[in-house]
């Protein structure tokens, strides 16, 4: 079939096309409906947004984690994303691959979420409360330092070692944090003392 077009009718054809898809963009018709039905609804939209700092190095970046369940109802929340804090001076908005993978940590199955005691002669371990855990934890640590404390050397200086224990302690806290705990721990005699940085 052959059609014959001019350019008197190309001219209406093409305006009448722009009038019409020019009044369908501005609402005037069910385009903007079908439009915002088409678009995928953004999936944090109703989660709870919370900054915090990753957990693996002494680098200290900033993520953002994003919940679902809302607590004052009394429903759990649950991590859903987690990604790196723009905002945050330290790393701004990037993550290494292992921060990248928080979320895989969060959720892990193997992850430890209370402490646990593995008796002398025991092949299992077994779940013991808080208290439980930092009552023996104090105990063990007071009964080795009693024991093993030096106060003097050999030439009769005041020393006031501990040198059969040591501690690690967090590399990503807070300054203040960080004081106190090396505070304690130099107080306490103790030489052995690192971070999970170097690790």
């Amino acid at each position: 079939m052959n059609m014959e077009l001019s350019r008197r009718h190309f001219i209406v054809g093409a305006g009448a096309g722009l009038a019409g898809t020019t009044l369908g963009a501005l609402g005037f018709g069910d385009t903007e409906v079908a439009y915002a039905e088409a678009i995928r609804p953004f999936r944090l939209a109703t989660t709870t947004e919370t900054r915090n700092t990753c957990t693996y190095c002494s680098v200290a970046c900033g993520i953002i984690m994003y919940s679902r369940g809302d607590l004052k109802k009394g429903e759990k929340a649950e991590i859903v994303h987690i990604e790196g804090d723009a905002d945050h001076p330290t790393n701004r908005g990037t993550l290494c691959p292992k921060g990248a993978a928080l979320l895989d940590m969060v959720h892990a199955k193997t992850r430890t979420l209370y402490p646990q005691i593995r008796k002398a002669g025991s092949d299992k371990f077994e779940r013991v409360s808080w208290d439980a855990a930092l009552d023996r934890i104090a105990r063990l640590m007071k009964d080795d330092r009693d024991k093993n404390f030096i106060e003097k050397s050999n030439d009769g200086v005041t020393v006031n070692r501990w040198l059969t224990t040591g501690f690690l302690a967090a590399s990503a806290t807070t300054n203040e944090t960080a004081w106190a705990t090396y505070k304690v721990v130099r107080s306490a005699g103790m030489l052995a003392f690192d971070n999970q940085a170097r690790v």
